[in-house]
């Protein structure tokens, strides 16, 4: 994969922002000068999430309800699982453990603040 695009209103950026950067440790970077506001929140060097402000949204519009059709949630291989669970922990974010049956996976669910799950998956 290569990155993961979230449209939301131009008013959600900032929380959105935040919450990446603090949750999973993404840090911002250069952007191409589009038309929309938006952030580009980097991982290694790479821009792994892109968050893109539109006009069209309305301010809190959520994220469609889990079990429909469509994507789930969005997954990424992390490092680390007790900073992990201290870093979301002294920023007051809620998760869920969910260790994997048969696998040597650990993982942590989370929800950004427009309600789009993220999962954190670690090698155990």
């Amino acid at each position: 994969m290569n990155h993961v695009t979230i449209n939301c209103a131009p008013a959600d950026l900032p929380a959105l922002r935040d919450f990446y950067m603090t949750a999973l440790g993404l840090t911002e970077g250069p952007r191409p000068a589009f038309t929309f506001p938006g952030h580009w929140l980097y991982l290694d060097g790479r821009p792994v999430v892109h968050l893109a402000g539109r006009d069209a949204i309305a301010p809190g519009t959520r994220a469609p309800a889990r079990g429909g059709a469509g994507f789930d949630h969005v997954a990424f291989t992390a490092e680390g699982v007790e900073a992990a669970r201290a870093r979301l922990g002294a920023a007051g974010i809620a998760y869920e453990e969910a260790p994997v049956p048969g696998f040597p996976l650990h993982q942590i669910f989370l929800a950004d603040p427009l309600g789009q799950r993220i999962e954190l998956t670690f090698a155990v």
